[in-house]
């Protein structure tokens, strides 16, 4: 069984209230793709990322992890393929110590104390992080949080890794260091962010959401320079794709900072 594919099809969903949040979704993800899923507000990327997870259950509609669908039965197995990092690093670390975090999860897997150990060191010093392991997750800065949220997601070694806003609030340097981080991650990898920058970066196709459901869905940089699309998803260029402002060119293809270059690589 593979754990590095997913399926959703017909997804639809409506909260408690009466809120409609996805609206017929359908689409599939390959091992090993990178995806961002971006919208405005409410378009219902979280709402997907948390039917992804099984946090949430569909009132319509499926979603499978490899050839295994998501049901209250398969659970336990899929939250081991798939490991989801939040939006605020907060809701993820709530022990009393770095390592506590980062060791949660291997020890609710049973593992031996010796393999919980090997985890946790090696999924800190994946991130960068392992000189944090003894402090306190409330006397970290939100970069330092993000990476130990990150780590404590590798320390269950997933093959699906789902990221909600990832660099939000984070300061320049934090967010370059993460951009970096997850561009050498081999995983099967989405990415629901409004740094659309970042998605260039890091993903070579989007799905674009739009009021619950799938506007577009596509290779970034065709998406991400259709102005139409853009402007009615409520989304804006990525500043490397927008005119300079002195000679009007696009940034990407002006030679400045921002040019593709041979790697196709976006700088960060």
């Amino acid at each position: 069984m593979s754990h590095h594919s997913i399926s959703v099809a017909d997804l639809c969903y409506t909260y408690p209230d009466g809120t409609p949040a996805l609206d017929h979704v359908t689409f599939e993800i390959t091992h090993g793709e990178s995806v961002a899923v971006v919208g405005a507000n409410g378009a219902g990327k979280s709402t997907l990322l948390l039917q992804l997870t099984g946090c949430l259950s569909p009132s319509h509609g499926s979603v499978r992890i490899g050839d295994v669908p998501i049901t209250r039965s398969t659970l336990q197995n899929i939250r081991k393929a798939v490991g989801m990092v939040f939006q605020d690093s907060d809701d993820q670390l709530f022990m009393p110590t770095v390592r506590d975090d980062v060791a949660f999860g291997p020890i609710n897997m049973g593992l031996p104390p010796d393999d919980v150990e090997t985890r946790v060191h090696d999924a800190l010093t994946r991130v960068g992080a392992l000189h944090l392991q003894d402090r306190p997750p409330y006397r970290l800065s939100g970069g330092e949080k993000r990476a130990v949220a990150i780590a404590t997601v590798l320390a269950m070694s997933p093959n699906v890794l789902i990221l909600d806003e990832p660099s939000s609030n984070l300061d320049p340097h934090a967010r370059r260091s993460l951009i970096e981080l997850l561009a050498t991650f081999t995983h099967t990898k989405i990415i629901a962010t409004h740094d659309l920058d970042m998605a260039l970066t890091l993903c070579e196709r989007t799905i674009v959401m739009n009021t619950g459901g799938v506007a577009a869905d596509g290779p970034t940089m065709d998406l991400f320079t259709n102005d139409v699309l853009l402007e009615a998803s409520r989304l804006e260029r990525p500043q490397i794709l927008r005119p300079c402002p002195v000679c009007g060119e696009s940034q990407s293809q002006s030679g400045a900072p921002g040019d593709l270059g041979q790697s196709g690589i976006l700088p960060v």
